[in-house]
């Protein structure tokens, strides 16, 4: 017999295995148990949280000769039927290969005869946010009366996909990602039936980079231990098998590149990439790591262990990285690193790029942004004060004699930005952002398109929109730092002659009555050409 990987050798076969969605199964379980089932089941969450594998005990369950307190017995003919997939009863739906109006409409025909055997037909379809547009209009009808004997179970792994139409009219339920301890725990259960011996340490790593899935888990902890058959799975062999990076390759980089050692900081990294690891996970792994030291030097206390997955003997080191490195420079780190991961997408030569990124970690004397120079000053504040204290002689001349103060010219406020002067703003806006010597900023504003102004108001503001989403953490730190609305004030001040004041938002915290210039009309003001017709008597 084959090999059966292990996500489906050990799928739940009833509610009490499903790990990690316990008020789902409590309800779906008490429905069964009281006969109060729905027509249709709407199952959302990201992949590998159980929701096919709970359509399939639900579907077991409505049709089990003999349940066990909600639970399908396994042994009646019906759940040896659909455990084999012989059973007419239950029909399993692909809808990305099975997306036409067509397919939907044999369902609608089928759905017309009762079941062979047991009390439901019950129709799942996964991923049902492939359907098109033509499939979901042909399934509404059906999906709000169905026949009493026909039960839609609907998985998606994106919901904002689904029509209205038809998110109304089924019951929802949202799995969420599972919990470290909670895969960690399965992962032992398992190893343990397989006889595979195993450290926790590298179970919980295994579970960590399940990232919230049970499948995925399960898939990186097949791929260990086909790599190292019959050995003990111990923390490094797991780290060699996935190409992984150990966090302390992660502290010792951010030692280096927080004491300037560039050729420390490469050398590190150049040792990990000939191990083995692949470039963008580190990088995506580095930044986690960064993430940690960010929250450590934020959260007081053991607090931060509540936010983050860390052993409560790593938190003592971690805090003292935190101290020695600084919140400011640890956040300039996740910025350079998360427009690294962009430029990474379409580069060739992945490395290269990672090393630029590390050689401007240690060295910001080769920056140019705010966060950089503000760096580059803290170095200089602490090598003068470290040379006072360890006594150092410091020459002093003695001052020339002091001149006569001269009057201090009086800088004129500059007068506020007029509506129409926005719109101008807005209309020449990636002309005036070529000028801007900040590249990192310019950069950001270019990405974000043109500002906006309030239309209802018509106050003296642009609003800048960064996207957020999957960059959502970068930009925000971009919003939330005042010296990037202040250096794009005043350069708007220092190009326009006009006091423009700039709020920096996320897409999800727009405000109402926002409204980007037309560029059309505004070309429609400029060109105003009027003929005078002069009437000299002819």
């Amino acid at each position: 017999m084959s090999y059966v990987a292990l996500y489906r050798k050990f799928r739940p076969s009833v509610f009490d295995d499903v790990k990690g969605q316990d008020p789902i199964v409590r309800t779906l379980r008490s429905q069964v148990v009281t006969g109060r089932l729905q027509h249709a089941y709407l199952f959302c969450g990201t992949r590998g949280t159980g929701k096919t594998s709970v359509a399939k005990i639900l579907a077991r369950a409505v049709n089990c000769e003999r349940p066990e307190n909600g639970n399908p017995c396994g042994t009646c003919a019906s759940c040896r039927e659909i455990a084999d997939g012989t059973s007419m009863n239950v029909i399993e739906i692909d809808a990305a290969s099975n997306n036409g109006v067509d397919n939907i409409r044999d369902i609608i025909e089928e759905v017309q005869y009762r079941p062979t055997r047991g009390n439901y037909k019950v129709y799942i379809i996964d991923e049902v946010h492939m359907l098109s547009p033509g499939a979901f209009n042909a399934l509404l009808k059906t999906l709000e009366e169905p026949p009493s004997y026909v039960i839609f179970i609907l998985a998606t792994t994106e919901a904002g996909r689904i029509p209205v139409t038809i998110l109304s009219r089924c019951q929802r339920y949202d799995f969420r990602r599972i919990g470290t301890d909670i895969i960690a725990g399965r992962l032992k259960e398992l190893t343990d039936q397989e006889g595979v011996e195993t450290e926790e340490k590298a179970l919980r790593f295994i579970a960590r980079a399940g990232d919230g899935s049970m499948r995925d888990a399960l898939s990186l902890l097949d791929r260990c231990i086909a790599f190292y058959m019959n050995e003990k799975l111990t923390y490094w062999k797991v780290l060699k098998a996935l190409g992984e990076a150990d966090t302390e390759v992660f502290r010792r980089l951010t030692e280096s590149v927080a004491a300037g050692d560039a050729a420390a900081a490469l050398r590190l990294f150049g040792m990990e990439i000939a191990d083995g690891v692949e470039v963008s996970q580190f990088i995506s792994d580095y930044i986690w790591f960064l993430r940690g030291l960010m929250l450590t030097a934020s959260v007081p206390g053991e607090t931060v262990l509540e936010i983050m997955d860390m052993p409560p003997e790593q938190l003592p080191e971690m805090q003292e990285l935190a101290v020695m490195t600084g919140t400011d420079t640890v956040v300039r780190f996740i910025y350079l690193l998360s427009e690294l991961q962009n430029r990474m997408r379409y580069a060739t030569n992945r490395r290269v790029l990672a090393e630029i990124a590390i050689l401007q970690m240690a060295k910001p004397q080769g920056e140019a942004s705010q966060g950089a120079m503000a760096e580059r000053i803290g170095q200089l504040e602490q090598r003068m004060e470290e040379l006072l204290q360890g006594g150092a002689a410091v020459q002093r001349v003695s001052p020339p004699p002091e001149a006569p103060p001269e009057p201090e010219e009086e800088t004129e406020a500059l007068p506020p930005a007029a509506p129409e002067d926005l719109k101008e703003i807005c209309a020449d806006w990636m002309h005036l952002l070529s000028g801007m010597d900040d590249g990192f900023v310019k950069n950001r504003l270019k990405e974000s398109g043109r500002p906006q102004y309030n239309a209802e108001t018509l106050e003296n503001r642009l609003y800048i929109e960064l996207a957020g989403g999957a960059n959502e953490t970068a930009d925000r730190l971009f919003v939330n730092t005042p010296d990037n609305r202040e250096l794009i004030e005043r350069y708007l001040e220092k190009k326009t002659g006009r006091h423009v004041e700039v709020e920096l938002h996320l897409k999800e915290d727009r405000s109402p009555g926002l409204r980007t210039v037309d560029i059309d009309a505004m070309l429609r003001q400029k060109i105003n050409m009027e003929i005078e017709i002069s009437d000299d008597g002819e």
